[in-house]
């Protein structure tokens, strides 16, 4: 079931960003000094108590929205004021946000105006109720006819338990569970490269906005889906260029979230336009996943653009040349536009979680691992033998992790290393995603306890 939707509204940069990142307790949407920073709707889960004699947590979906009226400099108000539509249209209840600071303004006398003509249940809210003298100065913004502000300061957290109580008043009811997502896809790429089209075509719906403006997604978007019975979190990120190119704080942050989210997603779909060549960009977040040890899918998306000009596998060996770290990284070629290849992306990438997550037997590794050393292995530098593997375990998943001991780390060297890699991706289940790989040095004792285990 859908949670019902507390939309945070108002006239801009009165605190609506840093209330939603206040109320969930962590950073979601980027907060800056600038009008009209937010631009998508940026959503994430806000637990209340649904009964006040239990303590059972339930759930609402808070949503952040832009600015009202706001003139946004690369003419997307448009877009802007539909996504604020959209999540008044959809909303259960409405956070509306004032600056207790500023006062009444006559912006907010038309959020308000359109507030009551939507019909839906409203809570005024003053942020930046700071000193005992802003909250005496309050009382005129009862004529705005949503009755007396509930004040509070998302910059110190003042007031804002009390203001949970009150949405939990209002919407507990009515609030729902969390289902977790069986898998979190980050989609990353430079700009203009069709991440949000993708995000929406999964979606259903016109979730984040889409233009030809390169930028024009600034947060990290949570955009949670269902498909085959299963729910799914797909993130939208920000575009990323050079970071030499970075023009402002806006950007700095948008490229942060980015790569945050790269961190906490299951499996990453790094996304590239098949009009145009890989740069390095591309390569730089390449990288980054590879050091991560994220499954990746690489998405080459406007293929209809482009498969006039190149065979599909003309344009996989092409990518294998430019990023040869990622040479089990599987492709899709999608179409988003018209949502091609999008289900056929969600599949792959539950593939490649589910290849992270497998466990192999210990009597398997060392198997194979016998099988690699006995062929030609490195000698050491100080006794001139070969180097010998005693014991060999997986120790974790997400990603595979293999520990092996041996009688002389140093002797391993790097080409050596992604050689036993290579065998063991090819005879274990983990073809097509990273593996970490550990040598450490042998110590009898700790072997033998072990091999008793």
């Amino acid at each position: 079931m859908a949670l019902p939707i507390v939309a945070i509204v108002g006239r801009p940069n009165v605190g609506k960003s840093s209330l939603l990142n206040c109320l969930v307790g962590r950073r979601i949407a980027i907060v800056d000094f600038v009008p009209g920073v937010t631009r998508d709707r940026v959503s994430a889960p806000l637990p209340i108590r649904a009964d006040p004699n239990s303590s059972e947590e339930r759930y609402v979906e808070l949503v952040d929205t832009g600015g009202f009226g706001i003139a946004d400099t690369d003419d997307l108000a448009e877009h802007v004021a539909g996504q604020i539509e959209y999540a008044l249209c959809s909303a259960s209840l409405i956070l509306f946000i004032v600056d207790a600071r500023e006062g009444i303004t006559p912006l907010d006398k038309s959020v308000a105006e359109r507030l009551r003509r939507s019909g839906k249940p409203v809570i005024l809210v003053a942020n930046k109720v700071d000193s005992p003298r802003t909250l005496t100065e309050m009382g005129e913004f009862a004529r705005l006819g949503f009755g007396e502000p509930v004040a509070v300061s998302a910059a110190h957290r003042l007031g804002i338990e009390h203001l949970i109580d009150i949405i939990s008043e209002r919407v507990g009811q009515v609030a729902g569970q969390v289902d977790e997502p069986v898998m979190k896809l980050a989609i990353v790429g430079k700009r203009n490269v069709g991440k949000s089209t993708f995000i929406n075509a999964l979606a259903g719906e016109e979730r984040v906005i889409v233009s030809e403006i390169p930028g024009t997604t600034r947060d990290s978007i949570d955009v949670r889906f269902e498909m085959d019975g299963k729910v799914f979190l797909a993130i939208d990120t920000a575009g990323v260029r050079k970071r030499s190119k970075i023009a402002d704080d806006i950007e700095f942050y948008s490229r942060h979230r980015a790569l945050r989210s790269i961190r906490r997603a299951d499996v990453v779909g790094l996304m590239v336009d098949a009009t145009v060549p890989v740069g390095r960009v591309e390569k730089q977040l390449a990288g980054y996943v590879a050091e991560l040890f994220k499954p990746i899918v690489l998405i080459v998306n406007k293929w209809d653009l482009a498969a006039d000009k190149a065979s599909q596998d003309d344009y996989g060996n092409y990518l294998t040349k430019i990023m040869p770290w990622l040479d089990y990284a599987p492709i899709v070629f999608t179409t988003a536009i018209s949502g091609g290849g999008v289900r056929e992306t969600i599949n792959l990438a539950m593939e490649l979680f589910e290849q992270a997550g497998q466990r192999v037997s210990t009597a398997e590794i060392n198997r194979i691992f016998e099988e690699i050393f006995s062929v030609n292995p490195p000698r050491s530098k100080r006794t001139g033998k070969p180097v010998k593997v005693y014991y060999a375990t997986q120790i974790d998943t997400c990603p595979p992790t293999i520990s092996a001991f041996v009688n002389d780390p140093e002797a391993l060297d790097e080409p050596f290393r992604r050689h036993v890699i290579e065998q063991l991706r090819q005879r274990l289940p983990f073809q097509e995603i990273p593996i970490r790989l550990i040598f450490r040095p042998h110590h009898r004792k700790e072997t033998k306890r072990a091999n008793s285990v």
